[in-house]
């Protein structure tokens, strides 16, 4: 399993947005423009304060919010292919182009750093750099 891509559902916010189910997440919102969400800063604001609880969720940012504490935790087991590409690319994206948000993500996410410390070797296998 690519762990990298867990972080990255801590991020976005329409990727792996899914209902969990006992096997894996909901493919209902793997059809989401997530190169539309951001390239646009209105659409990143809106799931990023969903995130951080501080604005209001679509139904996709309430699920993806739901999820991210099981993705994390299990290694985004649940999670099909495109979920993992679509979380790779968002958090490659808010690493690059949105260091304080990560930072944000990280503290309401990770704050004890467990998580940061179970992937960075991978992360940093893959180009990321935390």
């Amino acid at each position: 399993m690519n762990c990298v891509l867990l972080l990255l559902v801590i991020l976005c916010a329409s990727m792996t947005l899914a209902l969990a189910d006992e096997e894996k997440y909901t493919t209902k919102y793997d059809g989401i423009d997530i190169d539309g969400i951001l390239k646009s800063d209105r659409l990143f604001n809106h799931y990023y304060k969903c995130l951080i609880d501080k604005g209001a969720c679509t139904p996709d940012g309430r699920e993806l919010k739901r999820i991210l504490p099981d993705a994390l935790r299990t290694e985004c087991r649940k999670c099909n292919d495109k979920q993992r590409a679509n979380a790779d690319k968002v958090i490659r994206f808010i690493i690059d182009k949105k260091p304080e948000e990560w930072k944000a993500l990280q503290a309401k996410y990770d704050p004890q750093r467990v998580y940061y410390n179970k992937y960075k070797d991978e992360a940093l296998k893959r180009g990321i750099k935390l």
